[in-house]
């Protein structure tokens, strides 16, 4: 059938791109976007960052506003979906479709108890609680040492708060390896982070608002802030029983499908690869890149191209701009293309810089789609 009125659920950066790319595909129908939010479509980059510190508003990370053409329904949350009816069930009623993008995104992964009123950093409203409590506050606790548990460090320290992170492995090894880790992490404790790390979980203390951790060998860290940054976890559970196959996420195809006239795209997606194992990408260039590809999917069908990966992400923090392509935690010493991290900008290739999978600038002016261009051509092509 035609595809006339197209529903998009979600209100994050792969929703907007959604919309966005369905009027370039020449679309003319009608547009409904559902976000429970109740602000427009933002970029969560700056969070950790400038709106955090202070120095950014919401207004300040607000995106380019929807045509008026489009119905942005606000604080609107997706409650079930009939796919026979082609129907999305709302609290405020039923909105059918015979297109539908699902760009439910991810929250927060919580490693509290439900009396625990736990800090974390998803959204706005996460972002404005976490600022107010870190203008009272002189020491701060955060516990997962990723991208955005050491950008939050980062902030903190930037504020003058004592600092201390903990994590089940050396903070960013499993992203960037060890070299490209290891370098952060000395600039952070030069910074003056303590990073303190764990061979099990750890346990929240206090309530309702958390004073500290319980590692597992008994000690206690404490803190005037404790923040989790442990991850995300997909918006599928208005899915269930949808007939939607659901596997640590929504499972997609190469063309970003899920059912006849659904896609979907962004963190709340799984995709399989080459040998059949199924992964996420919750990065912002991959948000931007599979909306575009299942918008086309959605309205050409097999003749639109597959999607394709960038496999590129980036991190600011303790005065480094680190951007990556290709797989992530390279093994092994890198080759160095240019410069030296001793010196401060380093442009390094994993394994060689005949073939890299995958190529680490550090206070590097390389530019992405240059950085993208060095990676092994079957590296950048398959997927992910």
């Amino acid at each position: 059938m035609s595809v006339r009125d197209v529903v998009v659920v979600g209100g994050s950066i792969a929703a907007l791109t959604a919309v966005e790319m369905l009027r370039m595909e020449d679309f003319d129908g009608r547009i409904t976007v559902l976000s429970d939010e109740d602000v427009p479509p933002y970029t969560r980059v700056p969070l950790s960052k400038g709106v955090l510190t202070g120095t950014e508003s919401i207004d300040d990370v607000v995106l380019a506003p929807l045509a008026d053409d489009v119905d942005l329904r606000l604080q609107t949350s997706a409650t079930a979906l009939d796919i026979d009816t082609r129907t999305v069930h709302t609290p405020s009623g039923p909105v059918r479709y015979d297109g539908l993008v699902i760009a439910t995104g991810g929250r927060a992964r919580r490693l509290g108890r439900p009396d625990q009123v736990e800090r974390v950093l998803r959204s706005h409203g996460d972002c404005a609680r976490l600022r107010d409590d870190l203008a009272a506050a002189s020491s701060v606790l955060v516990v997962g040492g990723g991208f955005l548990g050491m950008e939050i460090a980062s902030t903190a320290r930037t504020l003058g708060r004592e600092v201390t992170v903990v994590d089940l492995a050396p903070p960013l090894d499993r992203l960037l390896g060890a070299a490209v880790g290891g370098h952060v992490r000395s600039v952070a404790t030069q910074a003056g982070v303590r990073i303190v790390v764990t061979d099990g979980g750890v346990r929240l203390l206090g309530a309702p608002v958390p004073t500290g951790v319980e590692l597992v060998d008994g000690t206690r860290l404490e803190a005037d802030l404790v923040v989790s940054a442990v991850g995300d976890v997909p918006n599928v559970e208005w899915l269930a029983g949808s007939g939607v196959q659901l596997h640590g996420g929504i499972v997609v195809d190469s063309h970003c499908r899920v059912a006849p006239d659904v896609v979907a795209a962004g963190d709340v997606t799984v995709i399989s690869e080459g040998d059949g194992q199924l992964t996420r990408s919750p990065h912002w260039t991959n948000a931007v890149d599979q909306a575009r590809a299942a918008v086309r999917a959605l309205l050409h069908g097999d003749s639109a191209a597959p999607y394709r990966p960038s496999q590129y992400c980036w991190t600011e923090q303790f005065g480094l701009d680190v951007k990556m392509v290709g797989d992530l935690d390279p093994q092994g010493e890198p080759t160095v293309l240019d410069g030296s991290l001793d010196e401060g900008s380093a442009l390094l290739a994993w394994p060689d810089a005949t073939a890299p999978r995958t190529v680490i600038a550090v206070n590097h002016r390389t530019p992405p789609a240059k950085l993208k261009r060095l990676l092994k051509p079957a590296a950048a092509a398959a997927p992910a």
